[in-house]
């Protein structure tokens, strides 16, 4: 007997929608790999109403008072508490996540970011206005860019709809927001707590796949297209927008690194860094996967972590007991297979390493040590619950190893000694060096990275700033 699919729809000028030429496509729970819903695939007539949409309604929006947007945010906020639980479901089904995880791990950032934000908007930056040439007065302008494109990825499907509307609304923005094809679930609903607080067009999702993500950036209307995704789609994202020279904002991928020095206290440095690496099945950009370790340590650490891998536990949502949930999809299970299968032959898997169960994408908490820096699965991102483990010699080769992939999002130092830890901040050259710690984030500081993981920053006041342009008033004192 087969199960009726709900139905997703998008959401454009205050109303929900099926794509206009009524095309579809299946959803699929990862943790059963069953489908569970359809979404609309949305081709150009939807992107252009959209996009028209959200044009129409932002000169009301832009000239709304800070004040008046950050109440806005504020009942947003209060809204994505009070419906928190709809939430919690419909991002499990979307991911697979551990129900009890997504409750504590993401509901409150996400609470907390959207406040942060509505703070923001009262708190525009400028230069003091003055006289910087004799009978003219000057004063900077901070206004919001118009319509902003956002493309969201598929490992936090909630959580980066957060980082993507929350700054954009706040500057005065208006929004068209597009989620994964294989996560559409939590930003529809979304859509419905916002939408019923905005004005219509304001904030606008549309479903679809990387076509309609074309779509949207190569549209004539928006002045910012925003993504987070992968350095492929970043690449596209940019070239496209280059042809009428749309701001770009790109978080893409990462490779941390993680290093690990032999004053470490390896007992904490173990689980910290099994903590930040198996975390929503690897499938986290800043992850804790690549770990470099002083060889006079290296046996008891990598003997320690994979203890610790063994003891880390994935299954279905329900399970209280269990580290993270499946891979997203089986695109994704075959990618991370496959860096395990072309291991070279001085590499060894030291835990995991296989599919768990025959039901979803389950992949094992796994170790794999005797890396080089030119392997394969030192230099590209996996993205799924793999950690890697190099020996280095010392300071200076820690130093041109970590910094020895094309990106540069995150990384980590483990070391009791201050002056180490301070020279390594200085040194590695990544966006984000957390010490003797890996992965947290806070609505106030600033988070993206260099080189191939993009540029722009989320969160922060800095995230705020992205989303704004900068004029220059000068008037005369004479007339």
């Amino acid at each position: 007997m087969s199960t009726e699919l709900r139905r997703l729809r998008n959401y454009i000028d205050g109303e929900f929608r099926d794509a206009a030429d009524g095309r579809t496509t299946e959803v699929v729970n990862p943790a059963t790999g069953e489908a569970y819903a359809t979404a609309p695939l949305s081709g150009p007539a939807d992107v252009d109403a959209a996009m028209a949409a959200a044009a129409a309604a932002f000169p009301a929006w832009r000239d709304t008072t800070p004040a008046e947007r950050q109440k806005a945010l504020l009942k947003i906020a209060d809204a994505f508490e009070e419906r928190a639980e709809e939430l919690i479901a419909a991002e499990v089904e979307n991911t697979g996540k551990p129900i009890g995880l997504t409750r504590t791990e993401e509901i409150p950032p996400m609470v907390d970011q959207i406040r942060f934000f509505a703070g923001a908007a009262r708190m525009l930056e400028g230069r003091a206005a003055g006289e910087y040439m004799e009978g003219l007065t000057s004063m900077v302008r901070r206004e919001p860019v118009g319509v902003c494109a956002q493309v969201a990825p598929w490992n936090y499907p909630m959580m980066m709809a957060v980082w993507k509307f929350a700054p954009a609304l706040a500057a005065g923005n208006t929004v068209v927001l597009k989620p994964s094809d294989t996560t559409p679930a939590s930003t529809v609903l979304i859509a419905e707590i916002v939408g019923s607080i905005l004005p219509k067009g304001v904030f606008n999702v549309i479903c679809g796949d990387r076509d309609t993500g074309r779509l949207m950036v190569e549209h004539p209307t928006p002045a910012m297209a925003s993504i987070t995704g992968s350095v492929r789609a970043g690449m596209s994202v940019a070239e496209s927008a280059s042809k009428d020279l749309k701001r770009v904002h790109l978080e893409l991928g990462g490779k941390a690194p993680v290093v690990v020095f032999e004053d470490t206290d390896i007992a904490k440095a173990v689980e910290g860094i099994a903590e930040a690496g198996y975390f929503n099945a690897g499938q986290d950009c800043t992850a804790a996967t690549r770990v470099l370790v002083h060889e006079s340590i290296h046996d008891e650490f990598v003997s320690a972590l994979a203890k610790a891998a063994a003891g880390t536990k994935t299954g279905q949502p329900d399970d209280e007991d269990v580290a993270y949930g499946p891979l997203n999809n089986p695109n994704q299970l075959k990618q991370v297979a496959g860096f395990i299968e072309r291991l070279p032959a001085h590499a060894k898997v030291e835990a995991g390493g296989h599919q768990v169960g025959e039901r979803g994408y389950f992949y094992a908490p796994t170790v794999v040590s005797g890396l080089k820096q030119d392997d394969e699965i030192i230099q590209n991102e996996v993205f799924g619950p793999v950690i890697t483990v190099q020996s280095f010699r010392d300071e200076d080769q820690a130093v041109e190893w970590a910094n020895g992939v094309e990106y540069a999002l995150a990384s980590s130092v483990w070391t009791k000694d201050h002056g180490r830890a301070m020279r390594m901040s200085k040194k590695l050259d990544f966006g984000c060096v957390w010490i003797n710690t890996h992965i947290p984030l806070v609505a106030e500081m600033p988070h993206g990275g260099f080189k191939k993981s993009g540029y722009g920053k989320d969160l922060s006041a800095y995230g705020f700033d992205d989303y704004t342009r900068i004029k220059h008033v000068m008037t005369s004192l004479d007339a």
